[in-house]
């Protein structure tokens, strides 16, 4: 009865403690050498997978399902995860991970465009009650929370990239649920969907280091032991265990709904720093967090 809010919530735990990983990958090989590798090896993962429980290493889909669901791949793992990972090197993970709070918001605009779905009062109250509880956290100095000092102007920049995260997110989240709902008879299965997201911001992200000439930089990290051992474990519980659970989250809920539960990574985030790195986030710093996850849940559940 609730394997779609299960779902969305268990990927939100994964998420969290994949963005440390990927974090202190980052920190070692880079945010392009992360995000080629760790896709790369959630595709193996996901191909093996598809062939031992559905027969068959590429999903059955037709064209227009491609097109949805690797439109989503790009746009979300591509572009939006790039984003994601290079602001957890600037602005650190806590931070990073409260601005994908905002993703509901552009998954609510991208609905609203592509899918007629009406922005209520509600929702507008909601955007609201994010958008103020992101600002109360970004306005958080570091000697309160124990991270990195940064100046403004490489804040902002973090910040403009989680930003690029958020939005890949949202507008991913509607393409990949118009993509698996496309035919109301005869929905897609989540691990095809997952594997075609996959597969295709997979083939986006190669052709985007071969464009850019970081071929070098890629093959020189593999080097690194530990950086790739962050990497593979990320995309285990991340590319892998977690985008096939908020595939079925979206299949099983309403898209709102996931993309509201799968938000509470800033909220779970706070505990697991403090423990972790010893990050004692301020009573502010905690406030805005629930403030940003309850005008999410505001925005898609009122």
């Amino acid at each position: 009865m609730f394997l779609g809010q299960i779902a969305a919530v268990a990927t939100a735990v994964l998420w969290t403690f994949n963005s440390l990983l990927f974090t202190s990958a980052g920190k070692k090989i880079g945010a392009i050498s992360v995000n080629a590798y760790r896709i790369a090896i959630a595709v193996g993962l996901l191909a093996i997978t598809h062939l031992i429980l559905l027969g068959s290493i590429l999903p059955m889909a037709t064209t227009d399902q491609w097109y949805w669901i690797g439109l989503s791949g790009i746009v979300g793992l591509g572009i939006g995860d790039f984003g994601l990972f290079s602001a957890f090197l600037i602005i650190g993970p806590r931070r990073s991970v409260l601005m994908m709070a905002l993703s509901p918001i552009f998954a609510a605009i991208a609905a609203f465009l592509l899918m007629g779905e009406a922005l209520s009062a509600f929702a507008m109250l909601g955007i609201g009650i994010t958008l103020f509880g992101v600002m109360v956290v970004l306005l958080e100095r570091e000697d309160r929370t124990g991270e990195i000092p940064v100046t403004g102007k490489l804040k902002a920049w973090g910040v403009f990239l989680a930003l690029v995260g958020a939005v890949g997110q949202g507008l991913g989240l509607v393409f990949a649920k118009m993509g698996m709902l496309l035919y109301e008879d005869n929905a897609l299965h989540p691990l095809s969907a997952t594997l075609i997201r996959m597969l295709l911001g997979a083939l986006f992200v190669w052709f985007i280091v071969l464009v850019l000439g970081k071929f070098p930089e890629i093959r020189k990290a593999i080097k690194d032991r530990q950086g790739m051992k962050h990497t593979a474990a990320g995309a285990f519980i991340g590319p892998f265990i977690g985008v096939t659970l908020s595939m079925v989250a979206v299949t099983y809920t309403h898209a709102g709904v996931a993309q509201t539960l799968m938000s509470l990574m800033p909220v779970f985030i706070i505990p697991v720093v403090w423990r972790l790195y010893g990050q004692k986030t301020s009573w502010v710093g905690i406030a805005g967090a629930v403030v940003a996850v309850i005008g999410a849940a505001v925005l898609f559940l009122v």
